[in-house]
């Protein structure tokens, strides 16, 4: 707010005195540029807690498929656990059939 008042008597000092070209349109560029940044800005404000909305279903359907595989994973981690395990004492025979017979 403090701003604007200071603003005010700046315009006023501005029209009185008689400013060349080169100003005005430098303060028109500085204006347009402005405006379009507030316009932006509400812009994003608006639409901001949609894309954020978007953004976190978005990595929820990443965490999905991500703990489905890691499941697989440890399913087959299991799985291998238990064929190790079955064929361990095939193995553990044929190491004491092969150590006797040396």
């Amino acid at each position: 707010m403090e701003t604007m008042h200071e603003l005010i008597p700046f315009a006023k000092e501005m029209l009185s005195q008689k400013p060349n070209r080169k100003m005005v349109k430098l303060y028109m560029l500085g204006s347009v540029l402005a405006f379009f940044g507030v316009v932006i800005g509400l812009v994003e404000t608006v639409c901001s807690p949609f894309s954020s909305e978007a953004r976190l279903e978005d990595e929820e359907d990443k965490k999905r498929p991500a703990a489905a595989r890691e499941q697989r994973l440890r399913q087959k981690r299991e799985d291998l656990v238990l064929e190790k395990a079955k064929a361990a004492p095939a193995l553990q025979r044929a190491l004491v059939t092969r150590h006797h017979a040396s």
